[in-house]
């Protein structure tokens, strides 16, 4: 079933281990290292990023700086400098609206862009995402890969088919043939959980998952069965979004030592409570946002992770306090990271009551 947004235009692009390429950039003595970018280990720290170097040690974004030392003891570990980061993709966004001003950025280092009435290079996408890779180079020393489709879902997914400093294009003809032998967890949304359920159901690339009907998808997979039943096909009708609306907001510390106790954890709570409420209130004065859900992210000493959540419109700190009660009983042992967060009512969604 063709996609009738078929006629779009979508670059994906991506910059490649866009901190690590930075602080390679910046001090050359570290070109061809394995760089990562993060905490210090003894400070419990974890590795925002790191370069392709490391990667070939298996270390990746969000391992404990750690367990990074131990899988590679030459790592070379350089501190976050957020402020440089920003400013470079500042700059490379402005690289972006030579070309559209129909801009979605997903984070500092990526974001989609619709150039279907684009006039640069005879309106040939392929050509535009070309030469944005090269305006950036060109202007910041910093290489980029891209992917060029008809939609979001396929863009994405094209834009890490030809990494490092490449680029991948799925014309409307190939998008069946391309999308049959592609793997279940290449599909926005499907987790390692979600993963492994369906390798058990015999559901292992997208062919496999179209030969389900729609009902059959919902029954085994709630709501999401909807979405599967679209992306396994290739069809994704979502606009790139140039105003994006807030969906939540956090705030999560790791400590040096890990908290021994509930009563360890309660004493956190009232700090991070004061933390939230702050960014709540900037994020407020953004946007008219009206808070869903609190919720609480609790990781253990064996790096087991849970999060416990509630229907509740406003800030609460006896709901976290609960919240917390909830998660710590699961595992009852001594908790490494704490977070508390705000999840925000969307504005098609009717406001619920609250559980408790």
């Amino acid at each position: 079933m063709p996609d009738s947004t078929a006629h779009r235009k979508i670059i994906h692009v991506d910059m490649d281990c866009f901190y690590a390429a930075i602080e390679a950039r910046d001090y050359p003595h570290l070109r061809g290292q394995p760089i990562a970018v993060g905490g210090q280990p003894d400070k419990r720290g974890v590795v925002a990023t790191c370069s392709y170097e490391a990667r070939a040690f298996g270390i990746h974004s969000a391992m404990p700086m750690a367990q990074a030392v131990k899988k590679c003891p030459q790592l070379i570990i350089q501190p976050v400098r957020m402020a440089v980061y920003q400013a470079e993709s500042k700059g490379i966004k402005d690289i972006f609206k030579k070309y559209t001003e129909i801009i979605q950025p997903l984070s500092l280092d990526e974001a989609f862009l619709d150039v279907t009435d684009a006039p640069h290079c005879a309106g040939s996408a392929t050509l535009m995402a070309q030469q944005i890779r090269q305006d950036i180079w060109q202007a910041h020393r910093l290489t980029a890969s891209a992917g060029i489709a008809p939609n979001k879902f396929l863009a994405k997914i094209a834009s890490d088919w030809n990494k490092p400093n490449g680029q991948w294009v799925i014309t409307p003809e190939q998008i069946d043939g391309f999308v049959q032998a592609l793997p279940v967890k290449k599909i926005y949304g499907v987790g390692r959980v979600t993963a492994k359920k369906m390798h058990a159901m015999g559901l292992h690339t997208c062919a496999d998952l179209q030969r389900l009907s729609q009902t059959e998808l919902t029954d085994r997979f709630g709501v999401f069965g909807t979405t599967l039943y679209q992306l396994c096909r290739g069809i994704d009708h979502r606009p790139v979004q140039t105003h994006s609306v807030r969906k939540s907001v956090s705030v999560e510390d790791t400590f040096l030592k890990d908290l021994p106790h509930l009563p360890a954890c309660l004493a956190e709570v009232d700090r991070l409570y004061e933390l939230l409420g702050e960014r709540h209130h900037r994020a407020q004065a953004k946007q008219n946002i009206a808070i869903k859900a609190l919720y609480v992210k609790v990781k253990f000493a064996d790096f087991q992770t849970t999060t416990a959540q509630q229907i509740h419109p406003q800030l609460d700190l006896d709901v976290f306090r609960q919240l917390l009660k909830t998660a710590w009983q699961r595992q009852q042992c001594p908790v490494r990271l704490l977070g508390l967060g705000i999840q925000y009512r969307q504005a098609d969604q009717p406001q619920q009551q609250s559980l408790f």
